[in-house]
């Protein structure tokens, strides 16, 4: 059977949909003018994005059988009118000034819309680059990492000039148009599909094929101990990146006397470094595999959390801080590919999902475990020690999760031989 997609068109068409997305991210721009305007508390204003991030993970899980159901292209336009309309949506509840249509739209419909378009294009993204699986997923989660940088001064200027609702109301439709022809184009290549180049490679020799540990639907996936160990590293990985990202601006000014003006960069520098380190990893891992990179994302955040209560000098202080957010920003695009490579590729947008309540469990327990630290202590030196304890559990499983899938290996051997 002959494709005429081309798979680099498969690789836009996702990133057009995780940028869509990504544009979450930027609901920051809102905040204030809602209060502002509304009269809502920041508390209010905030719920709905905390009701959006909560449900992202959790929908990713709960609809992760839907997708590989359905297909990628039915998934993402699925996703798309909930994302869309939950944006528009928002614009209508603004104009009414409705709290809790606001809530709804924004939070439950938006949220949903979000999970379900973030696993939507992974697994099929994977079969189309079975040489280059990290880069792949890569290039998807840069995408969505990059919708906030885009969407934030474009949605900061409509704001200004037609005002909160039109301003949902314009980029709903955009969100909803991206999306939809991101979907149009979407589709799985023909089984055993390979890009020329690794064809040749495999016939000359060159390249062997590299295959998937082993080839498990979702719920066999779950009884493993690789799933769980993978679940561990990534809800610690993911709970000390949101932690660092939430709270390094007072941190640094804190910690290593950072001026709020330089804080403010750094902040913006590390939004660069989540992005960088989310294509740059997962390039990395194509060369080192994905068990080797974890485990020097957690010997990084080891040596920099050691190090962070003993430094005085702020360029070293925001240097490590940098290194962090790239760690976990590595983390979200290398899981895809791992979880290919450990449990192949049947229900790779399912097992996904299951992983990425990592995503909703530690956007919560990072934030309030170093909030609850800092009222306690009233210090962010003990925060750091308890993060070097917990990435040092991160680092031991990293590597009992080695040694698992070399067992599995050593036993296949055993019953070809």
């Amino acid at each position: 059977m002959k494709t005429t997609k081309n798979r680099w068109l498969i690789a836009l068409s996702a990133i057009a949909i995780h940028i869509s997305i990504g544009a979450a991210y930027a609901y920051s721009v809102y905040k204030n003018p809602l209060s502002e305007t509304l009269g809502w508390s920041a508390t209010e204003a905030a719920i709905a994005f905390t009701i959006m991030m909560a449900l992202a993970g959790s929908s990713a899980a709960l609809f992760g059988s839907f997708v590989e159901k359905n297909g990628p292209r039915k998934s993402a336009i699925v996703a798309a009118v909930l994302f869309g309309l939950g944006q528009i949506g928002s614009g209508f509840a603004v104009s009414i000034e409705s709290l809790p249509l606001f809530l709804l739209t924004y939070g439950v419909a938006s949220g949903l819309g979000l999970g379900i378009g973030y696993i939507s294009p992974v697994s099929t993204l994977i079969k189309w680059f079975p040489d280059r699986r990290g880069l792949a997923t890569g290039m998807a989660v840069l995408g969505f990492g990059s919708g906030a940088l885009i969407t934030a001064p474009v949605a900061a200027d409509l704001i200004v000039s037609i005002g909160i609702p039109s301003t949902f109301y314009v980029l709903g439709v955009c969100y909803f148009v991206l999306m939809v022809i991101g979907a149009s184009y979407i589709a799985p290549p023909p089984e055993g599909w390979m890009p020329e180049g690794m064809k040749k490679d495999v016939a000359s020799g060159k390249k062997p094929i590299k295959e998937d540990l082993q080839q498990l639907t979702a719920k066999e996936a779950v009884k493993t101990k690789r799933f769980w160990m993978l679940w561990i590293m990534m809800l610690i990985n993911t709970s000390a990146g949101i932690m660092m990202i939430s709270v390094a601006s007072p941190m640094a000014q804190e910690v290593v006397g950072l001026s709020a003006g330089a804080a403010a960069a750094m902040v913006g520098i590390m939004g660069i470094f989540n992005g960088g380190g989310r294509l740059g990893w997962a390039a990395a891992s194509d060369f080192l595999g994905r068990p080797i990179v974890f485990v020097i994302f957690f010997v990084i955040q080891i040596v920099a959390f050691t190090l962070l209560p003993t430094i005085t000098n702020a360029l070293l202080f925001q240097a490590l801080i940098l290194l962090v957010v790239s760690c976990y920003g590595g983390g979200f695009s290398n899981l895809p590919a791992f979880i290919g490579d450990l449990f192949g590729t049947k229900q790779l947008g399912a097992i996904h999902g299951y992983l990425l309540t990592t995503w909703s469990l530690g956007g919560v327990f990072g934030p309030m475990l170093v909030s609850g630290i800092r009222e306690t202590t009233n210090s962010y030196i003990p925060v750091f020690y308890v993060f070097s304890a917990l990435i040092l559990l991160a680092f031991i499983v990293s590597l009992l999760l080695r040694l698992d899938i070399k067992k599995v290996k050593d036993a296949q051997k055993k019953q070809v031989a």
